[in-house]
C-alpha cells in the first residue's frame, strides 16, 4: 500500500495524542540521582511480565505505512498482539512463545515461524523489534546487545539507542510510580515504530 495522505492522516493522532504527561526531549547522560532513578525504575520493573496495553501504532518506511489501535497481553514469556486497520478493516493477531509465533489474519491463512520478528518480517514485510519493545515499552534497556541511554530534565529516559534502533520516549505518565513511557518511538531507517499507549494494565 502507498504511503498517502489518509496514512498520515491516520498517523497524526500518534503524534497529537494527549497524555497526562510532561515532554521529555532534552537529551543529556544524565547525572547521579537519574542514573539512581533508572536503576531504582529497572529494578522495580524487572520482573514485569503481566500487562495488558492499549493504544494506537504506526509502522511504516520509506515507502508504506500503516496504523490503528492494537492491544498487547503478555504473559509471562507468552504474548497477544492483536493489530486492527481501521481504514481496510483488516485485522492481525500475532501470538506465540519461546516455541514459536503464528501469525493470523495474513494472505493465506495463518502463518508460523520460529518467532514473532522474522515472521511479520516474512508476511507482511513489517519491520517490528517486538522482543526488544517488551523492554522499551517500558523504558528499559532490553538484555544483550550493549545500550546507550540518555535522559531529560525530569530525570527520565529521553533516548536509548540500541541493537541500531534509536528509541526516544516524547512523554511519560508520571501519575504512575514508577513512571511508564506514553510514547515509545523506534526508528532504524528506513523503519519506524510509533506506539502511544492509552491504557495498561500492569499487574
Amino acid at each position: 500500500m502507498k504511503f498517502s495522505l489518509r496514512v498520515f492522516a491516520a498517523l497524526a493522532p500518534l503524534l497529537l495524542a494527549a497524555c497526562a504527561t510532561t515532554p521529555s526531549l532534552v537529551r543529556n547522560k544524565g547525572d547521579a540521582a537519574a542514573i539512581a532513578q533508572q536503576e531504582a525504575r529497572e529494578k522495580a520493573l524487572a520482573n514485569a511480565d503481566h500487562w495488558v496495553l492499549q493504544g494506537k501504532l504506526g509502522i511504516y518506511n520509506a515507502q508504506d505505512g500503516v496504523s490503528g489501535p492494537f492491544t498487547w497481553t503478555q504473559d509471562g514469556n507468552h504474548y497477544e498482539f492483536v493489530f486492527r486497520l481501521p481504514i481496510s478493516g483488516k485485522s492481525y493477531r500475532l501470538t506465540g512463545g519461546p516455541d514459536g509465533a503464528e501469525l493470523d489474519g495474513a494472505e493465506g491463512g495463518p502463518q508460523y515461524g520460529p518467532d514473532a520478528e522474522s515472521l511479520m518480517r516474512r508476511a507482511l514485510h513489517w519491520e517490528v523489534p517486538l522482543d526488544e519493545l517488551r523492554a522499551w515499552v517500558l523504558g528499559l534497556r532490553a538484555q544483550g546487545a550493549q545500550a546507550d541511554l540518555s535522559f531529560g530534565n525530569d530525570r527520565l529516559p529521553s533516548v536509548l539507542v540500541q541493537d541500531g534502533w534509536t528509541v526516544s520516549y516524547p512523554a511519560w505518565d508520571t501519575t504512575r510510580q514508577p513512571p511508564l513511557p506514553s510514547k515509545v518511538f523506534a526508528e532504524k531507517a528506513p523503519y519506524k515504530v510509533r506506539l502511544a499507549v492509552e491504557s495498561w494494565s500492569l499487574q
